[in-house]
């Protein structure tokens, strides 16, 4: 017997027939983070301008609610399309969101252009990763969702800075229309790949309810995460409707089983849950604690996730040149890296706490996320077929966004009664523990992906 040792195989990303493909999908993604990375840099002074600051969290969750709708309506116009008509109407929605934005004299406009900017990305985003499994064979994939992940990078170093710059010498308005031309150039590269994809088998799987439910859960993870925001009164009667409606609409939106954490697939799109909302809501108190702790400035907080920004990309990018190792075992060290990670930062918390090293430990989880989530995209595209490629995408997506605000909400809930945005500690080091404990159950868990994600 001989035995060979193989080199990392070269993915095939940019040959001519997919070059197209693989430009139009980085420059529509990096637009997407440009923007997301930028207005949360911009939005206080588009907010004075327009009068708007009682209204400062709306444009946040306009464009929460309206992409969580489009996720699931984009998701079921594919499985019965194909991905062809959301790449084209997703884009032409997110570029007329970014001219209204640019261009609204009123917070009514710009919450207009914020929801339209929410239906474009939602229903793109669904439709790249259905593009991504009829476009690139299995093995590329890694290397496909890797580059998304590095298409983040650029944005979360220089987006922020560059948002502020275009809003103290120009105007925030050009942190919309400044990139109008660059999403009409993705999609110009993304037309002749989709005027030759093959002809689509539609889903015949009658899902009953979806717009209804798609509905639901925009409105629910609107109505939690306003109700997160501001803890008090009616806000908490919001908060408790938006949860029951949003409970059973995912029962429409989510494969079955999810919740249970069934093995395959329903685990795999809990799993994304897990990820992102134990990361996310960890990483959303750690300038605070910097700040408001520690003495920090702004710039040195914001240190940490830019390291983690880097950590991302370098982990997805070495898995991505990896396609022979397992998915759920790279899923499991990912979980494990992000649990050591938030462990690490809940030192921090306390005012004797070795805050220097946070950017090392934030930089350990983000690498933790780099090669997890990507793992977990191509779990999911691997357990679906042609007609249900939508429909699961769509609920990775969903998965992602409720963990997300869910447990940054939970968080925002134990600092406003237990503790304050001036002394966050007593409320900071719990909440942390709580989302290790998040993470561990997700490696646990991480087992049962396996080989068996083929069923659904």
């Amino acid at each position: 017997m001989t035995t060979t040792t193989d080199a990392p195989a070269k993915s095939n990303l940019w040959t001519p027939e997919r070059r197209g493909p693989t430009l139009g999908i980085i420059l529509l993604v990096t637009l997407l983070a440009f923007e997301n990375m930028g207005v949360s840099t911009a939005m206080p002074r588009m907010v004075a301008d327009l009068d708007g600051n009682d209204l400062y969290a709306w444009p946040f969750l306009a464009f929460l609610a309206a992409s969580v709708v489009a996720t699931v309506l984009s998701g079921r116009l594919s499985d019965l399309r194909g991905p062809r008509p959301s790449l084209l109407v997703g884009p032409a929605l997110f570029l007329v969101g970014l001219l209204v934005a640019g261009l609204a004299q009123d917070m009514s406009l710009l919450l207009l252009g914020r929801v339209l900017q929410g239906f474009g990305g939602g229903a793109q985003v669904v439709a790249v990763y259905v593009l991504i499994g009829l476009v690139y064979p299995e093995r590329d994939r890694p290397a496909v969702f890797g580059m998304l992940a590095s298409a983040w990078v650029v944005p979360s170093l220089v987006g922020p800075a560059v948002s502020g710059w275009l809003t103290e010498a120009l105007s925030w308005r050009w942190v919309f229309l400044g990139l109008a031309p660059f999403v009409l150039l993705g999609v110009l590269l993304l037309v002749p790949v989709l005027r030759n994809l093959p002809p689509h088998t539609p889903d015949s799987n009658t899902r009953r309810g979806l717009p209804l439910a798609a509905l639901g859960a925009g409105f629910g993870v609107a109505a939690l995460s306003w109700a997160a925001q501001h803890p008090r009164g009616l806000n908490l009667v919001i908060g408790l409707v938006g949860l029951a409606v949003l409970a059973p609409a995912l029962r429409v939106l989510l494969p079955k089983g999810t919740l249970t954490a069934r093995r395959g697939l329903p685990v795999t799109i809990l799993a994304r849950a897990l990820l992102a909302g134990s990361f996310f809501a960890a990483e959303a108190f750690i300038p605070l604690t910097l700040t408001a702790v520690h003495g920090y400035s702004a710039i040195a907080a914001g240190i940490p996730l830019t390291l983690s920004a880097l950590g991302w990309s370098s982990a997805a990018w070495w898995q991505s040149r990896r396609p022979d190792i397992p998915r759920e075992k790279l899923v499991r060290w990912g979980f494990v890296l992000n649990a050591a990670g938030i462990s690490g930062v809940t030192l921090i918390a306390p005012s004797w706490g070795p805050a220097w090293a946070t950017p090392v430990l934030w930089a350990i989880a983000g690498a933790g996320m780099g090669m997890a989530m990507s793992s977990l995209s191509v779990l999911t595209l691997g357990a679906s077929s042609e007609v249900d490629r939508g429909f699961n995408s769509s609920a990775l997506q969903i998965s992602d966004m409720l963990g997300s605000a869910l447990l940054v909400g939970l968080g925002g809930v134990l600092v406003t009664t237990f503790a304050s945005a001036a002394a966050p500690t007593a409320a900071v080091v719990p909440f942390d523990l709580l989302m290790v404990g998040v993470a561990v159950l997700g490696a646990v868990l991480a087992g049962r992906l396996g080989r068996a994600t083929l069923e659904s």
